[in-house]
């Protein structure tokens, strides 16, 4: 474990070398994040999640840089080239990209003019150009140099200046200082193609569009790189060249009365234009476009954790409403555990329907909710949604039917049933139903049911195609697996998409799971598990905590308490007067609430970490975070656009977090704007530092745009 690399990343978190050293040691031996994070706080002395994967990421980064510094250093040092002053300045790199360019002048190089003209002899004369000679005329110094490749001294000069270029373009200090200037003082430009393509004008903005390169946003980088991938138009980087090629002559003109200055110039501009900017001006956009990902990636992964702890609406049955306009909609009735009881397929919104028609679609609809005692209708937010939400208005307003509705994100529900675990579930059911019913069950438990789907398919991020799948797949695995250890999972319930991200959890250990569920029913306790060996021990270490048992022999299973603190736990107990039985009640929480928090950490043997655990998991046995975060809300009547007026208060639901804003959906066909500056008074860097997706929000409407059936909103009360 290197030394300087545990100080370099404890000084960018913020945080002592033992936390990243301590960290990196429990991974090295086998730990899992989301068990470091949840049980292990006192030795990391309480780093999230977060942080350990920042750790894990940043060390194996430093590895790899170092690794690629030794391997410079190496090859550099086989050609018979290394000083200890290159190899002290490559080893002082924080960056890959600072190592490749102190590497480029010993680089290999593949055929270049300036290859040629040192094969040709003409290194020489290169020399003695640049040495700024003060007596002589450089057709002199070039005679000398014709061969039966070089012809004459005009040949002889143009080959020595692309040498020059060569050496120029290939010094790291230029190459940093102009990277760094043209990151200062460059404008993105863009504009559009003579033959371009852009029949929706959506790339209409960056027809004509400039920003400086310091200051551009993200999701412009990104739709900027779409525009120019589908040859809508053309980007480049401008920049004042006079100021550069100026510090260029600069560092490379020994003497401005020498004859060769002028040669000199020319070799300057050459390696600018022709080498250095190019070159430069593509890993600026590279690394550009490197930050734009990250920033979706993180956009997208917060938006996806906030969707997957909306909280459950539990204990209801549940009506799903597929909605569609050709083929109808699909709807399915789930009782209160999820599982299928009825379905149909209705026709409300297909062209020349008839009164009647309607009706007895309405009737239908309504015969199944009093059938089956539904609580709750769920209609999916995709074509038709709206034309949906108002029909179900109707019919719960027309049979005065005691039940609400709620509009569900149906991203990803597609995906779902036609895939392997679709067909696995309900292989009896179309493709279409099976859609329906996962729209239901993402009401009764988000969590449980959106794992079913590729975290990508899930829409709540932007820009996420145009990201690499590898990061993004990585960055959206750990919001999920975050996600489902926060909440933990029922072992006797769970599906193996939910298992699959329990901390340690494989495949094998999820077959023996489900296998033994099968073959033996209900799995009674945390203790069973470890008998039958269903897991082994240190699987069983890292996933434990994690996998709940409710109902079963000991209601401490049905906590986050790893049985490793049990006997904390019954000591605690037993030192208030209590017994298990007594866990979760109002008697038992009144005195936790009083306990002298130190003097039982002594008496205990413990740590303030785990006794914190340990009193809150006693308090509320089944707690679930999800709880505490603001349930959806539940409508029996419709908005429409011709309801709203500027300065209108309404209650919404964020369904994304953007760069720009956020969408809010308030009931309309399509969600409102609310632009970042119309989020917060004070000065807020993204959307997110005060929005999250499943939120609910007052907002007030600024501006309504019924042609484009466009809405915008503030959060900024216009009285205050």
């Amino acid at each position: 474990m290197n030394e300087e690399i545990i100080k370099q990343i404890a000084n960018e978190l913020n945080i002592t070398d033992s936390q990243v050293k301590v960290t990196l040691e429990m991974l090295e031996e086998g730990n899992t994040i989301p068990f470091i994070a949840r049980y292990r706080k006192e030795r990391t002395k309480g780093l999230t999640e977060e942080e350990i994967k920042v750790i894990s990421d940043a060390y194996l980064y430093q590895v790899n840089l170092l690794k690629r510094k030794e391997d410079v250093i190496r090859l550099i040092d086989e050609k018979g080239l290394l000083t200890d002053e290159l190899k002290n300045k490559i080893m002082s790199c924080t960056k890959l990209v600072e190592v490749e360019d102190l590497y480029r002048p010993y680089k290999e190089k593949k055929k270049t003019k300036a290859t040629e003209a040192i094969k040709n002899g003409l290194e020489p004369l290169a020399k003695m150009i640049m040495s700024c000679p003060l007596k002589g005329d450089v057709s002199d110094l070039a005679r000398k140099f014709i061969n039966d490749k070089v012809k004459d001294v005009k040949s002889a000069i143009e080959g020595a200046k692309y040498i020059i270029a060569e050496w120029i373009s290939d010094n790291a200090s230029y190459r940093k200082y102009i990277r760094n200037y043209m990151y200062k003082n460059g404008v993105l430009t863009t504009k559009k193609k003579k033959d371009a393509k852009d029949d929706n004008k959506t790339y209409d903005m960056y027809y004509d569009y400039n920003e400086a390169v310091s200051k551009i946003k993200p999701h412009r980088i990104l739709a900027i790189n779409r525009a120019e991938k589908e040859d809508v138009i053309n980007v480049k980087i401008d920049v004042n060249t006079d100021n550069i090629i100026s510090y260029l002559e600069e560092n490379n003109i020994k003497n401005k009365d020498s004859f060769c200055a002028d040669y000199i110039k020319e070799g300057v501009e050459d390696a600018f234009k022709r080498l250095i900017y190019p070159s430069v001006q593509r890993e600026i956009r590279s690394d550009l476009t490197e930050k734009a990902m990250e920033s979706a990636i993180n956009n997208f992964s917060k938006n996806l954790e906030a969707l997957l702890l909306t909280p459950p609406m539990k204990e209801k049955v549940v009506l799903a409403f597929d909605p569609g306009f050709v083929n109808g909609c699909k709807l399915a009735v789930i009782d209160k555990t999820g599982k299928y009881l009825d379905s149909t397929v209705i026709k409300p919104f297909v062209k020349n329907i008839t009164e009647e028609q309607l009706n007895r679609c309405k009737m239908e609809v309504a015969a199944l909710i009093q059938k089956y005692n539904v609580d709750i209708i769920a209609i999916g937010n995709g074509t038709a949604s709206r034309e949906s939400e108002r029909f179900c208005a109707e019919l719960i307003k027309k049979y005065n039917i005691p039940c609400k509705y709620v509009i569900v994100s149906e991203a990803g529900a597609s995906i779902y049933s036609a895939s392997k675990i679709g067909v696995e579930e309900f292989p009896d059911l179309a493709v279409e139903k099976r859609s329906a019913v996962s729209i239901g069950r993402r009401l009764q438990d988000p969590l449980s049911e959106l794992v079913k789907v590729p975290p990508e398919g899930i829409g709540v991020g932007l820009y996420q195609h145009d990201v690499q799948g590898k990061k993004l797949s990585e960055s959206l695995d750990f919001v999920v697996s975050k996600a489902v250890n926060l909440v933990g999972v029922n072992v006797n319930t769970a599906s193996p998409s939910l298992l699959k991200y329990v901390s340690g959890l494989k495949k094998n250990n999820i077959d023996k799971i489900i296998d033994y569920r099968n073959k033996h029913g209900k799995i009674n306790s945390r203790d069973e598990i470890k008998k039958v060996k269903l897991l082994s021990d240190k699987t069983y270490e890292q996933a434990i905590g994690f996998l709940r048992i409710t109902e079963g022999d000991n209601i401490l299973d049905e906590t986050a308490i790893h049985p490793e603190s049990y006997d904390v736990a019954l000591k605690l107990l037993d030192k208030l007067g209590f017994a298990l039985n007594d866990v979760g009640k109002d008697k038992l929480i009144e005195s936790l609430n009083s306990v002298d928090k130190e003097k039982l950490i002594n008496e205990l043997n413990t740590d303030s970490y785990t006794l914190d655990d340990v009193i809150e998991s006693l308090k509320k046995p089944n707690r679930d975070p999800r709880d505490e975060m603001p349930q959806p809300i539940l409508k029996s009547d419709v908005l429409s656009i011709d309801d709203l007026k500027v300065g209108m208060k309404l209650q919404g639901t964020v369904r994304n977090v953007v760069d720009f804003g956020a969408f809010i959906d308030i009931g309309l066909h399509d969600d409102g704007l609310v632009h970042i500056s119309k989020i917060s008074k004070n000065y807020i860097k993204h959307p997110s530092d005060v929005l999250s997706v499943g939120d609910i929000t007052n907002c007030y409407v600024i501006d309504v745009n019924k042609d484009k059936e466009k809405v915008s909103l503030s959060l900024i009360d216009p009285n205050e």
